[in-house]
This record gives C-alpha cells, sequence and structure tokens, in this order.
C-alpha cells in the first residue's frame, strides 16, 4: 500500500499527465493566459473570441478538479447491467440515467412508456437563442464473464500497453463512456459558474443494442417531438479517436434489420415436432437442414452477394463525390492496420482496398449473426432437432427501407417454397443521411481540425444507430456523431474506454469531456 506522500506524489503525476496532454482550446487557453501566443493560440482566440476563451480556461480547470468525480460516475454506471436482450437491469439503468441526469441539472427529466423497454426525455433550458439535441441510449450487449480478462460490470481501471490507463466494462465504448464524457462536460460547465453556450434536448432508449425496436414511439410523443422540432440539430456522443489520434467522420449509417428465421417441423409439416434419435433421420426429413437450404437461397454461391429479388432494388449507387471521399480515405487509412484489427488477410472477391472501402459503405448485406439447433454441449447427442434458429442482420443503404426489406425476404422464401419458415424481426430501422455541408457536420470538422486533426469524411459507417427518426421526413434534423477520445471492443470481451491516455495525440476522459465544450460553444456561435 502506498504511503501518503507517495500517493499523493502519483495523483499529482497523473494530473500533470493530463494537462500535458491536453490540446485544442484547453492547453491554448492556458497557454494564453500565461502569455503564450503561438500559432495555435492566435487561431483559438480569433474563432473563439476573448470572452468564450475566458470561460474555455475556467471550464477545464473545473473538468481537471472533477477527474475522480467523472472517473467513478463511469464506473457506477457500468457497474449497473442494462440488457434488453435479456431484460436484465433496464428499469435500474433508466433510473440511473434519470439520476444522473437530474444531478446534471436538466430542469424536466421523464420516463417515457412503450411497447418495450422505456426511454427518457429531458430537457435544459439555458435561455440561450439555440438548442441542440442529444441522443443517448443506456442499454448494453450481452457479455459472458468468463471470455473477459476483467468482469464486464466491475469497471477496473487498468494499464493497456501503448494507450495508457483504461475501464474495461461492457458498455465502456458503447456509449456510456463517450456519454459520461459529455456529462462530465456539462458538470464542469455549471461547477465553472458558466452559462450553457445552448439549450439541450435528449431522447434516451435502452433498446439500441436490439435494433430500437420502440425509440420511434419515444420521439413521436407530441411533447417530444414538439422539443425537437426547435433543434438546430442532434448528435450523440462518440469516442472518434483511433489509437494513432486519427478521425473519421461519418455523414449518415447503414440502416438495419435484426431478424430470426425459424424452421420447426410443427410449422413445416414435415419433421419431428420435438427432438427424436437421430438414427430416424434415414426416414424422416430434418428442420435444420431445411433451414440451411432455406438460407443457402439468400446469397450467391460464396455467400458474399444478396440474391433476393428487389431486396437492392432501391439501393442508391455511390456518386461522384462519395467515390472521391472513398478514394481520399484508401490514401489516408491503413489497410495494414484495419485487416490486424480485424483479423483478417483478404478481402471479398479480393478487391483491393479502394474497393473494399467502397463496398463497405455501399453495399446491403445478409448475414449469419449465429446458428441455433439440437444438442450444442461437449460430446455427442445423436438426436434430430425439431427446431432450428438462423440470427440474421440484414443492413441497408439509402434509399431502401427497414420494412421493404423485409418484405422482400418473406416473399423470397415463399417463392422458394420456405413460406413455413417463420420471419421474426426483432428491430431495425432505416438508413441516415446528413450532407456534409449541415452545421452539426462542419463544426464537428471544424473543432477536430482546431484539435490539430484533419478528419477523414466517409459517405457513411456501415455501422448503424436510429438517425433515421431525427433525419426522417418527421424531423429532418441533420445528426451525426462528436468527441474527441478513444475506445474499443464494442459488443466483444474486454470492452475499453481511454481514461488517462499516454499518447498526446489521444484524449483521454478530460480531453473528450474539453471535446465536448468545444464543440458546444462552436455550436452555439454556428
Amino acid at each position: 500500500m502506498l504511503g501518503k506522500t507517495e500517493e499523493r506524489t502519483g495523483r499529482e503525476s497523473r494530473v500533470g499527465r493530463r494537462r500535458f496532454l491536453w490540446g485544442g482550446a484547453a492547453g491554448v487557453a492556458s497557454s494564453m493566459a500565461s502569455g503564450g501566443v503561438g500559432p495555435a493560440a492566435m487561431a483559438w482566440s480569433k474563432w473563439t473570441g476573448a470572452a468564450d476563451m475566458e470561460d474555455l480556461t475556467a471550464i477545464r480547470a473545473e473538468i481537471e478538479k472533477r477527474h475522480e468525480e467523472a472517473v467513478a460516475r463511469l464506473q457506477t454506471w457500468i457497474r449497473q447491467p442494462s440488457i434488453a436482450a435479456e431484460n436484465r437491469g433496464i428499469n435500474e439503468g433508466c433510473e440511473l440515467m434519470m439520476q444522473f441526469l437530474r444531478e446534471m441539472g436538466f430542469q424536466q427529466v421523464a420516463r417515457v412508456p412503450t411497447d418495450g423497454q422505456p426511454g427518457i426525455f429531458a430537457t435544459l433550458d439555458a435561455g440561450a437563442p439555440k438548442t441542440v439535441g442529444l441522443y443517448f441510449m443506456y442499454d448494453v450487449k450481452q457479455a459472458d464473464p468468463a471470455e473477459w480478462s476483467s468482469p464486464p460490470f466491475e469497471a477496473r481501471l487498468v494499464d493497456k500497453l501503448e494507450l495508457g490507463k483504461v475501464m474495461i466494462g461492457r458498455g465502456a465504448v458503447n456509449q456510456k463512456g463517450p456519454e459520461a464524457a459529455l456529462l462530465a462536460a456539462l458538470h464542469a460547465i455549471r461547477g465553472a459558474g458558466k452559462k450553457l453556450p445552448v439549450n439541450l434536448v435528449l431522447v434516451a432508449e435502452g433498446e439500441e443494442e436490439i435494433g430500437s425496436p420502440h425509440f420511434p414511439q419515444v420521439v413521436g410523443r407530441e411533447d417530444v417531438a414538439a422539443a425537437m422540432r426547435k433543434c438546430s440539430g442532434v448528435y450523440m456522443p462518440y469516442a472518434s479517436q483511433d489509437p494513432n489520434g486519427d478521425v473519421t467522420i461519418f455523414l449518415g449509417a447503414k440502416g438495419v434489420v435484426e431478424l430470426e428465421l425459424i424452421s420447426s417441423g410443427e410449422k413445416w409439416g414435415r419433421g419431428p415436432k420435438k427432438d427424436i434419435h437421430s438414427s430416424n433421420k434415414a426416414r424422416v426429413d430434418s428442420p435444420a437442414w431445411h433451414l440451411v437450404e432455406a438460407l443457402a437461397t439468400l446469397v450467391s454461391a460464396d455467400g458474399n452477394d444478396p440474391v433476393i429479388e428487389g431486396f437492392a432494388a432501391k439501393a442508391r449507387p455511390l456518386s461522384d463525390v462519395d467515390k472521391k471521399m472513398i478514394a481520399d480515405a484508401a490514401r489516408r487509412l491503413s489497410e495494414a492496420e484495419v485487416k490486424k484489427l480485424l483479423g483478417v488477410e483478404r478481402w471479398i472477391h479480393d478487391a483491393s482496398w479502394q474497393e473494399a472501402l467502397e463496398m463497405l459503405v455501399s453495399r446491403p448485406t445478409i448475414n449469419i449473426e449465429g446458428l441455433v439447433g439440437g444438442y450444442t454441449g461437449p460430446g455427442g447427442k445423436t438426436i434430430l432437432p425439431g427446431r432450428a434458429v438462423a440470427k440474421i442482420d440484414m443492413r441497408l443503404v439509402p434509399d431502401m427501407t427497414a420494412m421493404e426489406a423485409l418484405a422482400a425476404l418473406k416473399a423470397h422464401l415463399a417463392k422458394k417454397g420456405f413460406g413455413d419458415i417463420e420471419v421474426k424481426m426483432s428491430g431495425g430501422y432505416d438508413p441516415t443521411s446528413t450532407a456534409a455541408d449541415a452545421m452539426v457536420i462542419r463544426v464537428e470538422s471544424a473543432v477536430y481540425k482546431l484539435n490539430g486533426i484533419d478528419p477523414v469524411v466517409m459517405p457513411r459507417s456501415a455501422g448503424s444507430w436510429p438517425g433515421f427518426v431525427f433525419t426522417g421526413a418527421a424531423l429532418n434534423l441533420p445528426a451525426g456523431h462528436f468527441g474527441m477520445g478513444h475506445g474499443s471492443g464494442a459488443h466483444a470481451p474486454d470492452e475499453y474506454y481511454l481514461i488517462e491516455s499516454s499518447n498526446p495525440k489521444v484524449q483521454g476522459m478530460d480531453g473528450a469531456a474539453m471535446s465536448h465544450v468545444e464543440y458546444l460553444y462552436e455550436l452555439a456561435r454556428s
């Protein structure tokens, strides 16, 4: 155990490291206060003005003072499991997020009932001319403790080689860490005695990880929709930096349909209604093989290209502008690093790096997440299963819709002789797009550049989030992601969020919080 002197010295060392690692307005404000007027400081001063620089200096000091408090808040959050897929801890997770919002100063915090798990609606009126929307989620993916080096709901702080101190836990980066960084920013603004530069309207859900099946009910509620219509844009907190400090901005995201295909002897009218001895395969049909045959009809022989009639009929091809973005990304992003991260050696069709990036953002996909049927334990059980299930996700590009994709799948199965297979959609939504010149994107890019980062811009993310509820016809709001900082392992074992960085190009939690302060101030000015 450390003595008091050693403990104090270690704490001071950590604070000094955080100060050293901060870039952008935080570091520049300090430099200006002490008389430094380098190029970066001059750029920030011209950009924000002297009054804002004074605010940023005070807020930066408040973030630093509240570091341990912010870390503890994130640990408390991660230690509360909130898994929609298992209906585990959702009510508690919802209440905890509402508590955090009330503690932060949101004047209205309301639970929003849905046909599934509850949403949250919160508002913070700062008396500002401009209002900004926030999207939060409080649910996380499942976690098998046997696969983790640290218990997934312990929120342990560990040293990670070449990165610094990280917090390991389910939800650490997706999305509790980035959301906690934004909350830390808001606490610091208030703690420094400064006025929040924008009003906030926050909507949150507890079903993002199962395809947001009821989130439209939250945003569609009359009082929520009325508040959202006052917003100039919507953003989701994000850990945007890769391990080298680089950032990619996405102008949207693919849509998704999550579903199960269920083959059973009972529905089929052939094969057993329950598991029977496998010796009967000589005379009895197999629902499992029936499912395999159905799956094989969905894609080309190599499993890569969807062949469902009408599925991709409305898929929008890449524009010349999109192709130019991707060509630039191919020059700037490392193919070798991405392959190493994914653990792959070749792209489908042996595509080039640029072709792989084009396919990533432009191609609809049909993926098998998992296959379950019969006995999967140790040894053999020699049964003929009466039921088999395939878990499927279908990724969609503009101008496809989730409902049309689902209808095309059902029609295809019926046409191919597999109409008995049950199609059970659990969640999903349409793609989302925001223009590159939209205010939330322009400000995002500007803040990154003032922090010395020239971001790569991509037409969309290959992943999905329910941004369509904001960008769609009902609201027509620009929406995107923002936030410095780093984390990785979403949906995987040992998910982590960077708390204290050992790389001056990558922000830890304090730097991430400061980036949100900078973003909110510039949103107010834009």
